[in-house]
């Protein structure tokens, strides 16, 4: 079977690594002239709306999924009159691909959120945040990633200057959420309706980029109440393949952040550490196989690298680490690979962590 990927990075990759031993091939299109994934998959360069490279991308495959939730939906509907399945559908990209829609679609499921507005003005903005009560965030409804496209206010002048720099855009104005806690949740639904849910996970960001992920030790409560808001979600949006939820956790209850229609950057830990990883559970769901085991074989802790490589040599020596380089050209704020401390015994975690930041701080 071969599968398009809309979308050439390092999530495509990734698939692709994952799908190989299954027996799957693989071809991408993305509108950069060397995606990292191309060096593993074929490549077609054009725009995801394009129909001529459309037409040139599904020719030979026998079903599309995305690597990303950015796909406009003048892509989908080529793929639905040229009769080619992909998974996840419709509803979830569109949802996901708008904040207003997505917070609002998380409320009417079950999850609570931060308060939220959608603005179009300045004054819709003032008048919004004088409901909602300073701080605000306010951010861009559509295109908006590692911190990308928001701006937190405090005030009325910040208010101000931050909607200056965005406007332009649909924008939606929240309240702001004073959490303890970070996390995610990474469940796969099959084509008959299963559902398998990951750990879940402790996450750590700066500056709006994730950069660790870890178990959440003892979530009780709070992993309950997002697995059932999630198999609510997903049964309703009739969803097939991997989903994210990204969260907040403030005084006990679970904060809704973010939904992620695609495997995600906090569950690559379950390349090294998981009985199956998101990747291939993915692609088994998919394509119609059995899920596989979500279950964790070890413990582990997974550090984004970003901007910069660290030295390879040094990495290696670290016993529990395992190294991901993406081929990606360094930059800035730039994701070019993860590192999985993997062990039975937290102790060697801990200590491969410390070695690491010695020769290592993104």
């Amino acid at each position: 079977m071969r599968i398009g990927i809309l979308g050439g990075g390092q999530l495509a990759r990734m698939l692709a690594l994952a799908g190989y031993p299954l027996g799957f091939t693989f071809r991408c299109l993305d509108p950069a002239e060397d995606p990292c994934a191309a060096d593993l998959i074929p490549h077609i360069r054009g725009n995801w709306d394009d129909p001529e490279a459309l037409r040139t991308f599904v020719d030979g495959v026998d079903m599309v999924t995305f690597e990303t939730e950015n796909i406009p939906l003048q892509a989908l509907d080529c793929l639905e009159s040229w009769g080619v399945p992909f998974h996840p559908g419709r509803e979830a990209l569109q949802v996901t691909q708008d904040r207003l829609l997505e917070k609002t679609y998380l409320r009417d499921c079950g999850f609570q959120t931060a308060p939220f507005a959608s603005v179009s003005s300045l004054d819709e903005a003032r008048h919004a945040a004088a409901s909602i009560h300073y701080p605000v965030i306010l951010k861009t409804r559509r295109f908006g990633y590692d911190g990308k496209g928001q701006k937190v206010a405090r005030n009325s002048t910040e208010l101000e200057a931050g909607f200056n720099a965005l406007q332009g855009q649909d924008l939606l104005l929240e309240g702001y959420v004073s959490f303890e806690a970070e996390g995610s949740l990474i469940a796969v639904r099959d084509k008959k309706g299963h559902i398998q849910f990951y750990p879940l996970i402790h996450n750590e960001h700066r500056k709006g980029i994730l950069y660790r992920s870890e178990p959440w030790i003892a979530a009780g409560t709070l992993e309950r109440s997002a697995r059932e808001a999630m198999k609510t979600l997903m049964e309703k949006m009739g969803y097939v393949g991997t989903m994210t939820l990204e969260f907040f956790s403030s005084h006990g209850r679970l904060i809704a952040n973010e939904l992620a229609p695609r495997v995600h950057n906090s569950g690559h830990w379950t390349i090294d550490a998981a009985v199956t990883c998101q990747f291939e559970n993915h692609l088994r769901a998919i394509t119609g196989l059995p899920l596989g085991s979500v279950a964790s074989q070890a413990k582990y802790c997974m550090l984004n690298v970003i901007g910069q490589m660290p030295p390879r040599s040094e990495v290696l020596k670290i016993a529990a680490a395992r190294l991901h380089d993406y081929h990606k050209a360094p930059a800035p704020g730039r994701k070019l690979g993860h590192i999985t401390l993997v062990s039975d015994d937290q102790q060697e975690i801990e200590q491969g962590w410390q070695d690491m930041l010695a020769f290592y701080q993104p």
